[in-house]
């Protein structure tokens, strides 16, 4: 007979119990989780006890709590017969009694208010930090403007102090200077003064030297027209004459020797005024008609 034709339930039957146990295990799997979770979140509740009152002329019985059913274990993947899969388990889980609600509800509240005065608490906290930040950066502006301010005013002043000497000082200096021009103006005016007090004195000395000669001078009949002769006179201090030279000729001798002679006869010639005025040589002028 050909391999096509052989039957085919054996490997059907298997995969019935391969299944039938995968379902098993998901069953047992989801029912730990849904006892663990229970367990995790409430408390373990107290036990509750219940008495049953039977009525009269019967025998009181205590009827006991039902059980869970037990998990079933898993069954080998392979069995010679299929089995009918069993119900699934219903997990019991225990009413919550009112007053745990009630605590926790309470705790939550609690635990919401909490949060909430702290939020607030912090941002009152960052609020204060912020402005406290803000007057510090105020507070720093304000103490920059002052030191600026101040910083300038200095400068100011400084400065007014500066321009204040500066000013004495050319003060000072243009008095010193006018002051010296005038003392100069004086000085100038002074020695003009004196120059022209001593050229006239030296002036009136020299006139009354020239005066005396002319006096002793004695012209000669023919002389005509008006020449000058010039004599160069040494002589002490008192006066009296050392010598006397021509420095230049008027062109007629006699006139010139005239001249010599009377200088010579002068001796001594008056002294000047001034001591300081006195000149050993003396260069003096004659004419005929003088």
């Amino acid at each position: 007979m050909p391999r096509s034709e052989r039957p085919r339930a054996p490997r059907q039957v298997t995969g019935q119990w391969l299944a039938l146990g995968l379902a098993l295990l998901v069953q047992g799997a989801f029912v730990a989780v849904l006892v663990f979770s229970v367990h995790w979140q409430n408390r373990k509740p107290e036990p509750i006890s219940a008495e049953l009152y039977a009525p009269p002329g019967k025998a009181h019985v205590a009827e006991p709590q039902p059980a869970p059913p037990p998990i079933p274990k898993p069954q080998p993947a392979l069995q010679p017969a299929p089995q009918p899969a069993p119900p699934k388990p219903t997990a019991i889980v225990p009413p919550e009694p009112k007053a745990e609600k009630s605590d926790t509800r309470a705790a939550d509240i609690a635990i919401k208010a909490r949060q909430e005065e702290e939020r607030r608490k912090k941002a009152e906290a960052m609020r204060r930090d912020e402005e406290a930040k803000k007057r510090a950066q105020q507070e720093a502006v304000e103490r920059q403007k002052v030191e600026d301010r101040k910083k300038l005013d200095a400068k100011q002043a400084e400065a007014r102090v500066r321009q204040q000497r500066e000013t004495e000082a050319m003060r000072a200096q243009a008095e010193h200077e006018g002051e010296a021009r005038a003392k100069a103006d004086r000085d100038a005016q002074a020695r003009a003064q004196q120059t022209s007090q001593r050229a006239k004195a030296e002036a009136d000395w020299i006139r009354n030297v020239q005066a005396k000669i002319r006096g002793n001078v004695t012209v000669p009949p023919d002389m005509s027209g008006n020449p000058e002769a010039i004599f160069e006179v040494v002589q002490l201090p008192t006066g009296e004459i050392i010598d006397a030279q021509l420095r230049k000729s008027s062109g007629v001798r006699a006139y010139d020797e005239a001249v010599q002679r009377a200088i010579l006869k002068s001796s001594p010639l008056p002294r000047p005024e001034r001591p300081d005025l006195f000149q050993r040589s003396l260069t003096l002028k004659f004419r005929p008609t003088d």
